[in-house]
């Protein structure tokens, strides 16, 4: 893959080897400090794509500033091909990716899927196969071209079993750089933020093509800093950057590291651009409303935007001391919702029903109070003002760091931290 753009890592070395020979320590640390912008800039980047139809197939062709070696299979349930990719960066703006004209392909997304793993998703009107995808040399760079052709049912499903079986396209979990939580004293409440979607689940988007994703991790990162400021509890983000996460990843990190609270963050899209505010929800089998069975379903389907499957909708099962662990959470869960909400009215606005209910998987977990927190809708000209304001950040994500204080201090005897212990300096 030697190209271009590995010829900076090239002088790179170089410079480091000749600097160390020389003992020049100033061109040492300046070529140190110039590592990791080189190091981005030799990564692939995707510079442009469109779609074509063709006499029989349908294309989507994507500029590249070199080649990569892509790997495609198809899934079902609902019908999707999906494009596997090494660490390539998308440099083009992110769509809502809906093609017009083809008989096979409905839309597509892209983005980061795992750690040194891109992804492109495409969703499909009828049965395919890829009968192209291979990146080749162009005077400009690189063109990787993925081809789909008509195929019967049985056929695609028969390739979506066999590639379900190759232990390539199962996905495996971050870990080891996610939560760190062994080398903190247990003594310490953490708090799991949960920032939803990311990387190839762009989540919803607004129609100036702003994303839940990016919303929602700005959010995070604003509590986490509220919440650590008095030192009295610990914040662990599910994810920090623009990364995908399946869904029950995101419990299963959330155990790993001990969480006392779960707080998942989201925003939501309607079709009535009139509906607005924010809305806290808290998990049961029965949903509490419409509404509420609406947004659970599609936010379980998240998984299924990055060409996974969708995870069961199950409930664990146990004995009574089980059941009544998750009963004890589930009050917890509620309580700590009529918290957020009390607050959060002084800093932001409320949905005219702001506390709901409804069997989200990623707050299904029985030992933890979870709660998920939808700050609004990009469908909303005032949501949206809001939610992009950094200034209305400060606030909500204040607001609710009081909220998540006060729950610990007051309400969570199994975890309770001392009353003086968020008395805050004069």
């Amino acid at each position: 893959m030697a190209g271009p753009n590995f010829r900076h890592l090239r002088l790179l070395a170089v410079i480091i080897r000749n600097a160390r020979r020389s003992g020049a320590i100033a061109i040492l640390a300046l070529a140190l400090a110039l590592a990791p912008a080189i190091a981005e800039k030799a990564r692939v980047t995707v510079t442009s794509g469109h779609y074509e139809n063709a006499a029989g197939s349908s294309r989507l062709v994507f500029d590249l500033t070199g080649p990569v070696d892509a790997q495609a299979w198809p899934m079902t349930d609902p019908a999707r091909m999906i494009i596997d990719l090494p660490d390539v960066v998308f440099g083009i703006e992110p769509s809502d990716g809906h093609v017009v004209g083809s008989t096979l392909v409905r839309a597509f997304r892209f983005g980061q899927f795992a750690p040194g793993r891109a992804r492109i998703v495409i969703d499909l009107k009828a049965p395919a196969r890829a009968v192209r995808v291979a990146s080749e040399t162009v005077a400009s760079g690189a063109r990787l071209t993925i081809e789909l052709a008509p195929t019967s049912k049985a056929r695609f499903i028969a390739d979506a079993q066999a590639a379900s079986a190759d232990p390539l396209t199962r996905f495996s979990a971050v870990d080891s750089q996610t939560t760190g939580g062994d080398s903190h004293s247990t003594e310490t409440p953490v708090v799991v933020i949960d920032p939803g979607h990311g990387g190839v689940d762009q989540g919803a988007v607004a129609q100036s093509g702003i994303e839940e994703k990016t919303i929602v991790l700005a959010f995070a990162r604003a509590l986490r800093e509220k919440i650590e400021a008095d030192g009295r509890l610990r914040v662990v983000l599910t994810r920090d950057e623009d990364i995908f996460l399946p869904l029950e990843e995101r419990v299963a990190l959330a155990r790993r590291a001990n969480a006392a609270l779960f707080v998942s963050i989201h925003a939501d899209t309607l079709a009535e651009p009139h509906v607005e505010g924010a809305t806290i929800y808290t998990v049961s089998r029965a949903a509490s409303d419409a509404e509420a069975a609406r947004t659970a379903a599609q936010e379980n389907r998240a998984d299924q935007a990055a060409g996974l499957q969708t995870p069961p909708n199950s409930d664990d099962v146990g004995d009574i001391l089980f059941d009544l662990a998750r009963r004890e959470t589930n009050a917890f869960s509620r309580q700590f919702a009529q918290a957020l909400a009390s607050r959060w009215k002084e800093a932001g606005s409320l949905n005219k029903n702001p506390i709901r209910s409804a069997g989200f998987v990623v707050l299904k977990a029985h030992d933890m109070p979870s709660v998920l927190l939808e700050l609004g809708y990009l469908s909303s000209a005032h949501d949206l003002s809001r939610l992009t304001s950094p200034a209305w950040r400060e606030r909500a994500a204040g607001k609710a760091a009081e909220a998540i204080e006060a729950f610990f201090t007051m309400s969570h005897p199994s975890r309770m931290l001392a009353a003086p212990a968020f008395s805050r300096p004069e």
